[in-house]
Protein backbone atom coordinates (compact mmCIF):
# COMPACT_ATOMS: atom_id res chain seq x y z
CA UNK A 1 0.00 0.00 0.00
CA UNK A 2 2.88 2.38 0.85
CA UNK A 3 4.48 1.62 -2.50
CA UNK A 4 1.24 2.42 -4.34
CA UNK A 5 0.95 5.76 -2.46
CA UNK A 6 4.55 6.59 -3.35
CA UNK A 7 3.87 5.88 -7.00
CA UNK A 8 0.75 8.02 -7.06
CA UNK A 9 2.61 10.97 -5.55
CA UNK A 10 5.80 10.62 -7.53
CA UNK A 11 4.37 9.81 -10.96
CA UNK A 12 6.47 8.08 -13.59
CA UNK A 13 9.75 9.11 -11.92
CA UNK A 14 8.81 7.10 -8.85
CA UNK A 15 7.89 4.19 -11.07
CA UNK A 16 11.37 4.19 -12.63
CA UNK A 17 12.98 4.44 -9.18
CA UNK A 18 10.73 1.66 -7.92
CA UNK A 19 11.71 -0.60 -10.78
CA UNK A 20 15.40 0.09 -10.15
CA UNK A 21 15.16 -0.60 -6.42
CA UNK A 22 13.02 -3.66 -7.06
CA UNK A 23 15.63 -5.07 -9.42
CA UNK A 24 18.36 -4.70 -6.74
CA UNK A 25 16.22 -6.16 -3.96
CA UNK A 26 17.62 -9.38 -2.38
CA UNK A 27 15.09 -12.04 -1.50
CA UNK A 28 15.52 -13.72 1.85
CA UNK A 29 15.62 -17.12 0.22
CA UNK A 30 18.76 -18.24 -1.54
CA UNK A 31 18.56 -17.61 -5.27
CA UNK A 32 21.06 -17.53 -8.07
CA UNK A 33 22.39 -14.18 -9.29
CA UNK A 34 20.04 -14.19 -12.29
CA UNK A 35 16.32 -14.07 -11.39
CA UNK A 36 14.30 -17.22 -11.75
CA UNK A 37 11.25 -17.34 -14.04
CA UNK A 38 9.06 -17.03 -10.95
CA UNK A 39 10.86 -13.88 -9.82
CA UNK A 40 10.66 -12.36 -13.28
CA UNK A 41 6.94 -13.06 -13.37
CA UNK A 42 6.45 -11.45 -9.95
CA UNK A 43 8.43 -8.37 -10.98
CA UNK A 44 6.48 -7.94 -14.21
CA UNK A 45 3.14 -8.28 -12.45
CA UNK A 46 4.08 -5.72 -9.79
CA UNK A 47 5.28 -3.21 -12.39
CA UNK A 48 2.13 -3.66 -14.45
CA UNK A 49 -0.10 -3.10 -11.43
CA UNK A 50 1.82 0.05 -10.51
CA UNK A 51 1.62 1.38 -14.05
CA UNK A 52 -2.11 0.66 -14.18
CA UNK A 53 -2.56 2.59 -10.93
CA UNK A 54 -0.85 5.61 -12.47
CA UNK A 55 -2.96 5.45 -15.59
CA UNK A 56 -6.21 5.03 -13.68
CA UNK A 57 -5.40 8.05 -11.54
CA UNK A 58 -5.23 10.20 -14.69
CA UNK A 59 -8.65 9.14 -16.00
CA UNK A 60 -11.38 11.69 -15.12
CA UNK A 61 -14.55 10.31 -13.52
CA UNK A 62 -17.41 9.55 -15.92
CA UNK A 63 -20.53 11.63 -15.41
CA UNK A 64 -23.61 9.43 -15.63
CA UNK A 65 -25.80 12.50 -15.85
CA UNK A 66 -23.95 13.79 -18.92
CA UNK A 67 -24.19 10.38 -20.58
CA UNK A 68 -27.92 10.32 -19.98
CA UNK A 69 -28.37 13.79 -21.45
CA UNK A 70 -26.41 12.82 -24.57
CA UNK A 71 -28.32 9.57 -25.06
CA UNK A 72 -31.79 10.97 -24.51
CA UNK A 73 -32.14 12.97 -27.78
CA UNK A 74 -31.23 9.86 -29.77
CA UNK A 75 -34.28 8.09 -28.34
CA UNK A 76 -36.72 10.85 -29.29
CA UNK A 77 -38.72 10.68 -32.49
CA UNK A 78 -38.44 13.32 -35.24
CA UNK A 79 -41.29 15.42 -36.66
CA UNK A 80 -43.32 15.55 -33.45
CA UNK A 81 -45.90 18.24 -32.72
CA UNK A 82 -46.34 19.07 -29.03
CA UNK A 83 -49.61 20.96 -28.65
CA UNK A 84 -52.15 22.09 -26.06
CA UNK A 85 -54.29 18.98 -25.62
CA UNK A 86 -57.20 20.76 -23.92
CA UNK A 87 -57.61 23.39 -26.66
CA UNK A 88 -60.51 22.72 -29.05
CA UNK A 89 -58.91 24.73 -31.84
CA UNK A 90 -55.63 22.85 -31.47
CA UNK A 91 -57.49 19.54 -31.43
CA UNK A 92 -59.24 20.38 -34.69
CA UNK A 93 -55.97 21.46 -36.26
CA UNK A 94 -54.26 18.21 -35.25
CA UNK A 95 -57.10 16.14 -36.65
CA UNK A 96 -56.94 18.07 -39.92
CA UNK A 97 -53.18 17.52 -40.25
CA UNK A 98 -53.58 13.79 -39.56
CA UNK A 99 -56.16 13.46 -42.32
CA UNK A 100 -54.09 15.52 -44.77
CA UNK A 101 -50.82 13.73 -43.96
CA UNK A 102 -51.39 10.59 -46.04
CA UNK A 103 -47.76 9.50 -45.70
CA UNK A 104 -47.96 9.66 -41.88
CA UNK A 105 -44.85 11.79 -41.52
CA UNK A 106 -46.05 13.90 -38.59
CA UNK A 107 -46.59 12.56 -35.06
CA UNK A 108 -48.27 14.26 -32.14
CA UNK A 109 -48.04 14.55 -28.38
CA UNK A 110 -50.27 16.38 -25.91
CA UNK A 111 -48.48 19.01 -23.88
CA UNK A 112 -50.20 17.77 -20.72
CA UNK A 113 -48.83 14.21 -21.04
CA UNK A 114 -45.61 12.94 -19.47
CA UNK A 115 -44.33 11.87 -22.90
CA UNK A 116 -43.97 15.55 -23.85
CA UNK A 117 -41.51 16.34 -21.07
CA UNK A 118 -38.28 15.00 -22.68
CA UNK A 119 -39.09 16.84 -25.93
CA UNK A 120 -39.54 20.14 -24.11
CA UNK A 121 -36.43 19.53 -22.02
CA UNK A 122 -34.26 18.89 -25.10
CA UNK A 123 -35.57 22.07 -26.74
CA UNK A 124 -35.06 24.12 -23.59
CA UNK A 125 -38.69 25.23 -23.30
CA UNK A 126 -41.24 24.94 -20.49
CA UNK A 127 -44.96 24.23 -20.53
CA UNK A 128 -45.90 27.91 -20.46
CA UNK A 129 -43.89 28.48 -23.64
CA UNK A 130 -45.76 25.74 -25.49
CA UNK A 131 -49.13 27.00 -24.22
CA UNK A 132 -48.36 30.28 -25.98
CA UNK A 133 -46.83 28.74 -29.13
CA UNK A 134 -47.02 25.06 -30.02
CA UNK A 135 -43.79 23.16 -30.55
CA UNK A 136 -42.62 21.21 -33.61
CA UNK A 137 -39.49 19.08 -33.17
CA UNK A 138 -38.29 18.54 -36.72
CA UNK A 139 -35.12 16.62 -35.86
CA UNK A 140 -32.06 16.59 -33.60
CA UNK A 141 -31.23 20.16 -32.62
CA UNK A 142 -33.96 21.58 -34.87
CA UNK A 143 -37.29 22.79 -33.50
CA UNK A 144 -39.78 25.56 -34.22
CA UNK A 145 -42.58 27.36 -32.42
CA UNK A 146 -45.61 29.40 -33.37
CA UNK A 147 -46.08 30.41 -36.99
CA UNK A 148 -42.74 28.89 -38.03
CA UNK A 149 -43.82 25.55 -36.54
CA UNK A 150 -47.12 25.65 -38.44
CA UNK A 151 -45.40 26.38 -41.75
CA UNK A 152 -42.76 23.68 -41.23
CA UNK A 153 -45.51 21.15 -40.55
CA UNK A 154 -47.14 22.20 -43.82
CA UNK A 155 -43.92 21.49 -45.70
CA UNK A 156 -44.32 17.75 -44.93
CA UNK A 157 -47.86 17.57 -46.27
CA UNK A 158 -48.67 16.80 -49.92
CA UNK A 159 -49.63 19.49 -52.40
CA UNK A 160 -51.35 21.89 -52.34
CA UNK A 161 -50.82 22.21 -48.57
CA UNK A 162 -47.02 22.07 -48.74
CA UNK A 163 -47.06 25.19 -50.92
CA UNK A 164 -48.10 27.18 -47.85
CA UNK A 165 -44.63 26.62 -46.41
CA UNK A 166 -43.39 29.25 -48.87
CA UNK A 167 -44.82 31.81 -46.44
CA UNK A 168 -41.64 31.27 -44.42
CA UNK A 169 -40.19 34.10 -46.50
CA UNK A 170 -42.51 36.45 -44.59
CA UNK A 171 -40.55 37.90 -41.65
CA UNK A 172 -41.47 36.52 -38.22
CA UNK A 173 -42.19 40.08 -37.09
CA UNK A 174 -45.22 39.96 -39.38
CA UNK A 175 -46.22 36.30 -38.95
CA UNK A 176 -45.95 35.86 -35.20
CA UNK A 177 -48.24 38.74 -34.12
CA UNK A 178 -51.09 37.19 -36.12
CA UNK A 179 -50.43 33.78 -34.57
CA UNK A 180 -50.20 35.25 -31.06
CA UNK A 181 -53.42 37.22 -31.51
CA UNK A 182 -55.41 34.06 -32.24
CA UNK A 183 -53.54 31.95 -29.66
CA UNK A 184 -54.37 34.32 -26.81
CA UNK A 185 -58.09 34.19 -27.63
CA UNK A 186 -58.45 30.54 -28.65
CA UNK A 187 -60.14 29.45 -25.41
CA UNK A 188 -62.68 32.27 -25.59
CA UNK A 189 -63.46 31.66 -29.25
CA UNK A 190 -63.31 27.87 -29.49
CA UNK A 191 -63.46 26.60 -25.90
CA UNK A 192 -61.32 24.18 -23.88
CA UNK A 193 -61.66 20.86 -22.05
CA UNK A 194 -60.66 19.88 -18.54
CA UNK A 195 -58.28 17.21 -19.88
CA UNK A 196 -56.63 16.14 -23.13
CA UNK A 197 -59.08 15.45 -25.93
CA UNK A 198 -58.79 11.88 -27.21
CA UNK A 199 -59.48 10.88 -30.79
CA UNK A 200 -61.88 7.95 -30.98
CA UNK A 201 -60.67 6.72 -34.36
CA UNK A 202 -58.02 4.05 -33.80
CA UNK A 203 -56.12 4.80 -37.01
CA UNK A 204 -55.83 8.44 -35.94
CA UNK A 205 -54.93 7.67 -32.35
CA UNK A 206 -51.94 5.62 -33.50
CA UNK A 207 -50.31 8.84 -34.71
CA UNK A 208 -49.83 9.95 -31.10
CA UNK A 209 -46.62 8.97 -29.34
CA UNK A 210 -48.51 9.23 -26.04
CA UNK A 211 -51.57 7.23 -27.15
CA UNK A 212 -51.29 4.71 -24.30
CA UNK A 213 -51.27 7.48 -21.74
CA UNK A 214 -54.27 9.14 -23.37
CA UNK A 215 -56.23 5.88 -23.38
CA UNK A 216 -55.45 5.26 -19.72
CA UNK A 217 -56.75 8.70 -18.82
CA UNK A 218 -59.94 8.30 -20.85
CA UNK A 219 -60.68 4.85 -19.37
CA UNK A 220 -60.10 6.03 -15.80
CA UNK A 221 -62.71 8.74 -16.28
CA UNK A 222 -65.37 6.23 -17.37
Amino acid sequence: MKIAMMLRRGGLGSLRAFRGSFANFNFSIKTPSSPSPLQALAFGAAADVAADDLLLDNIPPVSLTAAKVEMEPALLQPRVVVYDGVCHLCHRGVKWVIEADKDKKIKFCCLQSKAAEPYMRVCGVVREDVLCRFLFIEGPGLYHQGSAAALRVMSYLPLPYSALSSLMIVPPLLRDPIYDFVAKRRYDWFGKSSDCLVLKEKELLERFIDWEELLDKSQSEL
